[in-house]
């Protein structure tokens, strides 16, 4: 019989962190105490009868998102269409976000002002189009904030639909996708990119429908706007406003005078002002094309457009991000939607030989990876000051560089995909910019900033020190998992020098906060100089992958900083424990008083408290490895957002960004993106909780429709905030490289719903420490046998062990694992080479 261990002590292995930067892989833990949790929101009849969440039981767990917007777009350009929940279509190529009163944009951005359009569609009601209103109001409030979207199934292409359906007796469809002329990779950053758009009629009731359908396109400057007025209770700050003064073209439109007496089908052009092609209409025949200006607001235009309701029906719509000269406008007309889409599919159809393959049977799941992928090349640029690539924070809304969360991206999600390309790509910036930024604190001005990483200034949005070890976590990250000599050889020495950096800010001591730790700095949006523990965990986790990188290629500085990273750790822990003595306590419900932990061990209260409390907080240390989940404070302090006292005072139509956090559904009631908490979890192999939290992000933080993120549930969306934190649980669901050093286990905490007997699961090509791991496996239809074929392409040996872990499946008696039996109770220790 092939050696095993006990599920139970397999499941505790994550006491097997318990401090060192290199744990001891033959440690473990005892059980740790009864958590205190509420009975996790997945349970139900769940796959196979177990009462596990899937993701469509999920999306039951909250309202549907409002006021949705996705990007469409090409790969780098410096422009993208944001699309919203109702197809309302914002070309908006200077963003402006402001964040504090005054507008941050881009520099060389700045040539577009004013030139920004918005193609709105308009349902008829009663009878008639309605008016564009006279008042600003907040968007939601007209329709709810909540439309039907989707991706096409059937193309390689990001091509988004938005539905209405009428009670007319027709459903109209909108399809969108966005076309560089040539279909080639970026060149010119800024030059022209169509929105193809096409409205179809889908289907029409054969007994009662119209004879035609008629809609209008609102045509104007963009009114959609970021509401930033004074903090009312739900709205401030999160809220898309509609601002009819903000509406009007500065110029007027017009198209040629249409006579068609014999119905046949057209192409319309509208021009503005210079002559210039703002939008090109394709009409079927029997419809018909008009263009008025809305009434009460000159400058504003109703396209109206009639149909015959017919199914198959559709109008074609191309609208250029700004307006095109006409020869260039109607070269991209002559393509048509299908030539125009056949050579989107040229270009997005390709992958790299290094792609990652997941394919769970989950539809929701697969799709959110399919499309996460596209998405994150699309919110990102070409630099036109640089001429390198860039990932942003986010588009119409945060179309600049958060440095700290943006490089969950890279280390996170898509190198764990094997995007190990696009990540090099959009990495490479910052090497130009080490050294020649300041770090933002008071303490840094006496030390040399020779190998600081920071935001390249055009780009930036805040300054965070944590900017720093976020970046170099991304570069020794990416190293560790690409295993790429050429990066390696770009790379070595600024990583080293960022090494450097931590351990000089470490050292040094005059200063008023904790000595051994980084001292204090800027850490957030507000500018606040703190000793903030997202200062610490953020160097602490690029120091300490760094150190695994050089260990690696047994570089003679590898113990030097291996020492620097055991004093950070050893000195944060003292410090939270010592703050945890004078801190305030909360009562737990079985009467046991609890510390309050810190955000800060030193410097001046955030303006933010709640927020931070649990988004920057303590809860971080796990995930950083700076302390193990079953420490005795993090189990507290997890606690504290699932029974403390923020529960009693839990909305569930709270402010995202000022109210008191709590775990929703085991994610983050403020910012989910930093639901830290699924670390604990994962370590403490609490299944039950992990996979809410995973399933939870899935279907509450993300649109289950379009995947795309928000900062916030139902706010500040065109953003990928979410998909590293899913990335990483699903990935270490399957496959772990993490939870002990030179070990991999698999399947420790797969979600039932991805073990089958109609569908072969597989996550191939996987990147690992180790190098990159294939594993498909499918349930015999008797239910009694798993057969799983496991491969790793190991870049130097192969981890020390590999254990299998065996899904709790009523009457699973068998595991195949390339073909060799192995009993299903136990734990499942792979012969060396499997």
């Amino acid at each position: 019989m092939a050696p095993h261990m006990t599920r139970r002590t397999a499941l505790t292995l994550g006491g097997a962190l318990a401090g060192g930067l290199i744990a001891n892989p033959e440690a473990s833990a005892a059980p740790g105490p009864a958590r205190f949790t509420v009975t996790p929101g997945g349970a139900g009849a769940g796959p196979h009868g177990s009462g596990e969440p899937t993701a469509e039981q999920a999306r039951t767990w909250w309202t549907p998102q409002r006021q949705v917007w996705t990007p469409v777009g090409w790969k780098g350009h410096l422009f993208r269409f944001d699309v919203f929940y109702n197809g309302t279509t914002v070309c908006q190529p200077a963003v402006a976000l402001p964040p504090s009163g005054a507008p941050t944009l881009k520099p060389y951005l700045a040539q577009y002002r004013g030139k920004d359009f918005q193609v709105t569609p308009v349902m008829p009601q009663g009878g008639g189009i309605p008016p564009l209103a006279d008042e600003p109001y907040y968007q939601y409030k007209a329709d709810y904030g909540v439309g039907i979207q989707g991706w096409r199934e059937d193309t390689a292409t990001p091509v988004l639909w938005t539905e209405w359906r009428r009670q007319e007796g027709l459903v109209l469809r909108q399809y969108s996708l966005a076309h560089v002329p040539g279909g080639q990779p970026i060149d010119e950053p800024g030059g022209p990119i169509y929105a193809w758009q096409r409205y179809a009629v889908e289907w029409v009731d054969e007994n009662d429908r119209p004879g035609t359908f008629t809609f209008a396109l609102r045509l104007s400057r963009v009114y959609l706007q970021h509401f930033v007025g004074p903090p009312e209770q739900q709205e401030a700050f999160v809220t898309m406003q509609v601002t009819p003064s903000a509406a009007p073209l500065t110029g007027s439109l017009r198209i040629d005078r249409i006579w068609n007496p014999d119905g046949r089908p057209l192409t319309v052009p509208v021009f503005d002002e210079t002559g210039a092609v703002r939008m090109i209409v394709g009409t079927p025949a029997g419809a018909t094309v008009a263009l008025v200006e809305a009434d009460g607001h000159p400058g504003v235009y109703d396209l109206r457009l009639s149909v015959p309701a017919t199914e198959g029906t559709h109008v074609d719509v191309l609208v250029p991000m700004l307006a095109q000269p006409r020869a260039g406008a109607e070269t991209e007309w002559a393509l048509g939607w299908d030539g125009a889409l056949a050579e989107c599919e040229e270009f997005w159809t390709p992958q790299p030989s290094s792609a990652s393959v997941i394919s769970t049977g989950e539809k929701q799941v697969d799709e959110f990876f399919r499309r996460s992928v596209q998405l994150a090349e699309i919110i990102a640029e070409k630099s036109p000051d640089t001429g390198q690539f860039t990932f942003l924070t986010g588009s119409f809304g945060y179309d600049l560089l958060w440095s700290t969360p943006t490089s969950m991206l890279s280390h996170m999600f898509l190198d764990l995909l094997g995007r190990h390309e696009v990540v090099d790509r959009h990495t490479d910036l910052f090497r130009a910019v080490q050294g020649v930024r300041q770090p933002p604190g008071a303490a840094y001005r006496n030390l040399s900033n020779a190998g600081f990483f920071a935001t390249p200034l055009s780009l930036q949005s805040f300054d965070w020190l944590g900017d720093h070890g976020a970046i170099l976590e991304g570069a020794a990250r990416h190293a560790l998992y690409s295993h790429d000599e050429a990066f390696l050889e770009r790379w070595l020495d600024p990583i080293v020098a960022a090494c450097d950096f931590i351990k000089r800010a470490c050292e040094y001591t005059e200063h008023d906060g904790v000595k051994g730790l980084m001292p204090a700095a800027a850490s957030n949006d507000t500018g606040v100089e703190q000793q903030s523990i997202w200062i610490q965990v953020w160097n602490y986790k690029g120091l300490a992958s760094s150190v695994r990188l050089l260990r690696r290629l047994g570089h003679p500085r590898a113990g030097e900083f291996a020492a620097v990273a055991d004093r950070l750790r050893t000195a944060f822990a003292d410090a939270l424990r010592a703050a945890a003595e004078d801190a305030p306590t909360w009562t737990h419900p079985d009467g046991t008083e609890h510390p309050v932990l810190p955000t800060k061990f030193t410097g001046p209260d955030s303006p933010w408290p709640f927020l931070e409390a649990f988004d920057t907080g303590a809860l971080t240390a796990v995930w950083a490895g700076l302390l193990p989940a079953d420490d005795p404070l993090m189990r507290s302090y997890v606690d504290f957002f699932r029974v403390g006292p923020n529960t009693r005072l839990f909305d569930p139509h709270h402010h995202t960004a000022l109210d008191r956090v709590v775990l929703d559904h085991e994610q983050s009631s403020g910012e989910p993106c930093y639901s830290w908490n699924l670390f604990h979890t994962w370590q403490l192999g609490d299944r039950d909780l992990f996979l809410e939290g995973l399933y939870g992000l899935i279907s509450g933080a993300v649109s289950p429709d379009t995947f795309i993120s928000g900062e916030h549930r139902n706010a500040m969306y065109g953003t990928l905030f979410v998909q590293p934190l899913i990335t990483w649980a699903a990935r270490h669901a399957v496959i772990d490289d993490s939870l002990v050093d030179d070990e991999l286990h698999l399947l420790r905490l797969c979600p039932l719903a991805w073990i089958r007997d109609d569908h072969e699961t597989r996550f191939e090509r996987m990147p690992t420490l180790h190098g990159p791991v294939s594993l498909r496996f499918r349930l015999s239809e008797d239910g009694q046998s798993l057969t799983v074929a496991y491969e790793g392409s190991w870049t130097e040996r192969g981890p020390r062990r590999t254990l299998l872990h065996p899904p709790a499946l009523p009457g699973l008696k068998w595991v195949l694992v390339n073909r060799q039996r192995y009993a299903a109770d136990d734990v499942i220790v792979l012969k060396p080479g499997r």
